[in-house]
């Protein structure tokens, strides 16, 4: 049997506040949570660069293109059970373009692998897109003090758009709406999750229940794993995609749904290729999407190029 190599991964956790209200916290605290890390070394089978692990590449495989590569960034990823009313299931991917362009909305079939169109909406790093009742939430343009926002958009919109000739622009409906941290976001149900990315240590996320006119209500906070960049929500689990730079391997985090600490004996971690992205659960697939390929990161540890697939249940 081979021999598993276990690495420590070490953060801290920190309070924050909330538009000015105190959020309730410890004091930073060590703590650590073992990933495995055991690996060949050697090129993986199905994507570019060394293998991230015999866990991850024995879970996952290659799934349809990444849309807008290499010209955009991909970052958040959101699935969108019957999207066209016919019960057919999407993914919603958001990217970045260069120098202040618009961002996009694509929609994938996973089914056939094949983009059915794009969006455009105003200029954002789009670093997380979430669904939750009829609405999509996409993280909106941080200001110069580093606050964060949420705009909404209506799905029936975005799917009059991705059906149009061409790439549609998209308004989003009212104003944006400033929270904590919108690094990433995630939907389930009647919930939306966003949260905030660090290099430094753990941070926070908040849940956020959603109105019928897309308002959030301040929930709940979370901690979240350091280098945060996705989140997935099944029925009784967290999974969170994590990254810390092009030249390492990322991390896949799995606990408890609702869990508030990590640090519980329900988590476990293992290596994923680097730069991951946005995660989301499809059907009972798990989808995870990494920026990689985009023409900025042509030295990554792992150029990866087409979202990557693995059953729920094997997480």
């Amino acid at each position: 049997m081979r021999a598993l190599v276990r690495k420590s991964v070490v953060a801290a956790v920190s309070g924050a506040l909330l538009l000015g209200v105190p959020v309730t916290g410890s004091a930073a605290e060590s703590a650590a949570i073992t990933c495995d890390s055991d690996s060949s070394g050697e090129d993986a089978s199905f994507y570019g660069g060394p293998s991230a692990g015999y866990t991850y590449d024995e879970k996952f495989s290659a799934g349809p293109d990444i849309p807008g590569i290499p010209e955009h960034t991909p970052q958040g990823l959101a699935a969108w059970n019957d999207w066209d009313g016919a019960g057919h299931g999407l993914l919603l991917v958001t990217a970045y373009g260069k120098d202040g362009s618009n961002a996009k909305i694509y929609g994938v079939d996973p089914a056939t692998g094949k983009t059915v169109g794009d969006v455009e909406i105003a200029e954002t790093h789009a670093s997380g897109i979430a669904i939750a009742r009829g609405w999509a939430f996409v993280t909106g343009r941080n200001n110069s003090e580093g606050h964060y926002t949420i705009r909404k958009y209506e799905l029936s919109r975005i799917a009059d758009a991705l059906k149009a000739e061409g790439s549609p622009y998209l308004k989003q409906t009212g104003q944006a709406r400033e929270v904590y941290g919108a690094s990433f976001l995630a939907g389930d149900g009647n919930t939306v999750y966003a949260g905030k990315y660090s290099r430094e240590g753990r941070e926070k996320m908040y849940a956020y229940s959603v109105a019928e006119n897309g308002d959030l209500t301040t929930g709940k906070s979370y901690e979240v794993p350091k280098g945060t960049q996705g989140l997935m929500v099944t029925g009784d689990k967290f999974v969170y995609s994590t990254s810390l730079s092009r030249d390492v391997r990322s991390n896949l985090y799995v606990t408890t749904k609702g869990a508030t600490d990590i640090d519980i004996p329900a988590t476990h971690c293992f290596r994923s290729p680097s730069m991951s992205e946005g995660i989301d659960d499809l059907g009972g697939t798990a989808y995870v999407l990494h920026e990689s390929g985009s023409g900025q990161y042509p030295d990554a540890l792992n150029v990866v190029k087409k979202l990557h697939q693995a059953k729920v249940g094997s997480l």
